[in-house]
């Protein structure tokens, strides 16, 4: 006979590595970690930046629940935060998940900026004169020149 005591685990630790691989994210996770994803981290970073401390995750649970009592459900609430994260991002704005309750009621009317693009030749930019109907040049100096290029020569840049 064995006298060997074995010691038993509490029912409520048997197995407890196992269900929470099966537990999939709660809906406050799927909305923080949503919120990480387009700042442009990745779930490993976040849990890596989360066990240095440079992330404290339980800072973001309140207003994700809230953010989820407003919206309803948790593709909206996601639905939410990407209109504001692509509203910020293109107007190179910080943006937390509490700017979504802020810009709640004109998320319909949040869009990004556009992109402005401008014409060059050579270098200088081309103006298009509305009345004359015609491409001017303003050189470096200030002149207006008439365009006699090729459309093919005239290079559009994006300006920030």
């Amino acid at each position: 006979m064995n006298n060997k005591k074995v010691k038993k685990k509490p029912a409520s630790l048997a197995g407890a590595p196992e269900r929470r691989k099966k537990l999939e994210e709660t809906e406050i996770q799927q909305v923080v970690n949503h919120y990480f994803y387009t700042k442009g981290l990745t779930l490993e970073k976040i849990k890596k930046d989360a066990k240095k401390k440079k992330i404290i995750y339980s800072r973001f649970t309140r207003p994700a629940r809230q953010l989820l009592t407003l919206a309803g459900s948790t593709q909206k609430a996601i639905k939410a935060l990407d209109t504001v994260a692509a509203w910020a991002n293109s107007r190179k704005l910080d943006y937390a998940i509490e700017t979504v309750f802020k810009k709640w009621l004109e998320l319909d009317r949040l869009k990004p900026k556009e992109i402005v693009k401008k014409p060059y030749f050579q270098g200088d930019l081309l103006v298009w004169s509305g009345a004359k109907r015609k491409w001017y040049v303003i050189s470096k100096d200030g002149d207006w020149l008439e365009f006699a290029g090729r459309d093919d020569e005239v290079e559009w840049r994006i300006i920030k």
